[in-house]
């Protein structure tokens, strides 16, 4: 704090009370990063170790409704044994 001609000149730094090094940023920065990290490692390393039964399954995921259907069943909607009234 300085006073020049009756005018009272203070810093920012004792204004706010603080210091100004932007540590907030690079804490903030490196835990975005951790997380991607984390979450990355979670979805790839199951993704890695799956078997056979597994690509099996995800492997006919994409196929259309139609190829997938069981025989026999040739109904599409609910069958009821009773007509509603």
């Amino acid at each position: 704090m300085t006073k020049n001609n009756n005018e009272i000149h203070i810093d920012e730094e004792q204004v706010s009370g603080g210091s100004k090094e932007g540590v907030v940023r690079w804490i903030l920065g490196i835990g975005l990063v951790l997380a991607i990290v984390a979450l990355s490692a979670i979805w790839i390393f199951p993704a890695l170790m799956q078997g056979e039964a597994e690509e099996d399954i995800s492997s006919r995921s994409g196929e259309p409704a139609a190829t997938m259907e069981m025989e026999g069943d040739d109904t599409d909607g609910i069958v009821m044994d009773e007509p509603a009234e």
